[in-house]
């Protein structure tokens, strides 16, 4: 009977794991091979690790790097840690105040364009901030261009993702019983020692998808760092998605492909690194 039921529930899952396989797992190893190769298709030659050497010591690839890199480094804490203090503070009105829901998530669902217009309108040459700066008699700056823009990137991205990862984090706070922090306040803890023993623990799970969403969002908000900075944005905004870009646009299949193949290795490594780190706070056994 046992073994029926796991039959029964390989076979409804088996077209998501085939259409996984079909459109990702299979184009995932021919990016890996043609990372291998001095160019694609058949007629390329191996080279082994060649395409590896020279896109590591290629100057802009470092470049990129650097940016995404300080860029989640920076941006992931912020934002569960913003997105965490906000949730706890809604803990209490999130089932009264369905809108506060709404609210939240407006940033969120907001046009690429109309955020990128959002943030010329203020920091452009001509933004706000300038006439703001300009009628106080302080000198004015192009905002957009100069090692600012990095700072106003980050911004843009929090503005537009606490709320999404607030709601996750009140999901998963709404989840914990009433009646644990109930019988800690009999037993005399304190609001620390709830939150610490109580409210911690059995929050792991929706920490850990907040910050996959979190990450998730993070690569998206390359459509507004292409938008405001173009193709060839200064050295503050040349991220990882700018090197895969061009290197297509300029049919260097062998660079996209290196990138691409890099750049999973680190997503993967993170995202299996937290998800240890979950499984052992939860106390999971194998």
């Amino acid at each position: 009977m046992k073994k029926k039921k796991y039959l029964s529930s390989y076979f409804l899952i088996s077209p998501v794991v085939l259409g996984c396989l079909l459109f990702y797992g299979i184009p995932f190893g021919m990016v890996v091979s043609y990372s291998l190769k001095s160019s694609p298709g058949s007629m390329g030659r191996f080279v082994g690790l060649l395409n590896y050497e020279n896109v590591l010591g290629n100057e802009l690839f470092r470049l990129a790097c650097w940016n995404t890199f300080r860029f989640f480094l920076v941006g992931l804490p912020l934002n569960l840690l913003i997105a965490y203090g906000i949730a706890l503070l809604l803990k209490g009105q999130a089932q009264k105040h369905g809108i506060l829901k709404s609210v939240l998530l407006l940033p969120y669902v907001m046009p690429v364009t109309g955020a990128v217009l959002l943030v010329e309108q203020i920091f452009g040459r001509e933004g706000k901030l300038n006439l703001l700066l300009a009628a106080f008699g302080l000198s004015t700056e192009n905002w957009l261009e100069s090692s600012w823009a990095f700072v106003i990137i980050l911004l843009l991205y929090l503005w537009k993702n606490v709320g999404y990862s607030v709601i996750l984090l009140l999901a998963g706070l709404m989840t914990i019983p009433k009646e644990q922090y109930a019988v800690s306040e009999l037993d005399g803890a304190g609001s620390w020692q709830k939150f610490w023993h109580i409210t911690t623990p059995q929050m792991w799970n929706p920490v850990f998808f907040a910050l996959l969403f979190a990450m998730i969002n993070g690569f998206k908000c390359f459509r507004e760092i292409f938008l405001i900075g173009g193709e060839h944005p200064g050295k503050e905004l040349y991220m990882m998605q700018h090197f895969m870009n061009n290197s297509f646009e300029n049919l260097n299949y062998g660079k996209l492909s290196v990138a691409s193949v890099l750049l999973f290795g680190v997503i993967a490594t993170v995202m299996g690194i937290s998800y240890a780190w979950v499984r052992k706070k939860e106390g999971y056994k194998e």
